[in-house]
């Protein structure tokens, strides 16, 4: 089904720029699983318009409320592939949607491996992204680390690359056909080894030689998004003009993918001025 906006993150930037856009008469999806960094935010003091402290949880689900009253279609499925085709394609675990324009809104990843070898060996044989990087790993050995539904979707990209592909999962255990053909490890990671590249991965006191790593846990987030598709970022921060759109044309980002103050009143005001852009940019190119 194609949309005039996609929306991956429902957030408050999402959600902001979803009734923003919504109003303005165009069809709006918004994709995201759960209620993101707000769901372990216990009480909120400092947003406007709440005499008493609020959960962030009450306040994520108040604001997929009020876009769901004005129209807007929100899907609560894991966003797990990203890419171009005259539209923008997004897949998710079960279904694929396009869209004329496409925001990223998924918050800043927290996510990181805290085992030795992690922050030593990134960008020297530990990447994040199979679309980018996957090409550099033909026919060689290769570890994926991650379970869930995101690293399937990138196991399924690595095996266009190579067929030597151990699975470790970190000591989550896996329904056996989530990685088919795939050699997985179920035990904790205790560290990443090498010289100058990573060379090996241990667990539970095992070596496990590999040539390189590619690390896809939890769910995907902007960044993750915004390497396949070209996105340039500064660090870990998403680059934007003005008008929140980075430097593919059509593509925006909003919220704390871009940096800055990582408070929810700085997201939704984001989201509402990404909005406006997109607005603009929709009614200047109508669907022919």
């Amino acid at each position: 089904m194609t949309y005039d906006l996609i929306i991956i993150g429902k957030g408050p930037a999402g959600i902001s720029a979803a009734l923003y856009a919504a109003r303005a008469g165009f069809g709006v999806l918004v994709i995201g699983k759960g209620r993101g960094a707000l769901e372990r935010a216990e009480s909120i003091e400092n947003y406007y318009g709440f005499a008493e402290p609020v959960s962030g949880a009450a306040l994520a689900d108040a604001g997929v409320a009020q876009a769901l009253r004005l129209g807007v279609s929100v899907l609560d499925e894991e966003a797990v592939g990203l890419s171009f085709e005259d539209e923008f394609v997004v897949r998710t675990t079960g279904s694929e949607f396009r869209s004329r324009v496409l925001l990223l809104a998924t918050g800043k990843s927290r996510v990181q491996l805290k085992v030795p070898g992690f922050e030593e060996f990134r960008g020297k044989g530990i990447g994040f992204c199979v679309v980018c990087d996957g090409f550099f790993y033909r026919g060689k050995k290769v570890a994926l680390v991650g379970a869930g539904d995101y690293a399937a979707s990138e196991y399924h990209e690595l095996t266009a690359f190579t067929k030597d592909i151990t699975v470790f999962t970190d000591g989550v255990e896996v329904p056996a056909d989530r990685f088919p053909g795939a050699r997985i490890v179920t035990g904790k990671i205790e560290g990443f080894e090498g010289a100058d590249r990573v060379s090996a991965v241990r667990s539970a006191g095992v070596s496990h030689p590999v040539d390189g790593v590619f690390v896809a846990v939890g769910t995907a987030g902007a960044a993750d998004f915004a390497a396949k598709i070209g996105v340039i970022s500064n660090g870990t921060d998403i680059a934007v003009d003005a008008d929140f759109m980075t430097n593919v044309p059509g593509l925006y980002a909003a919220g704390d993918c871009i940096g800055g103050f990582l408070q929810v009143a700085k997201a939704v005001s984001d989201g509402a001025l990404a909005a406006k852009a997109i607005v603009a940019r929709l009614k200047n190119s109508p669907r022919g």
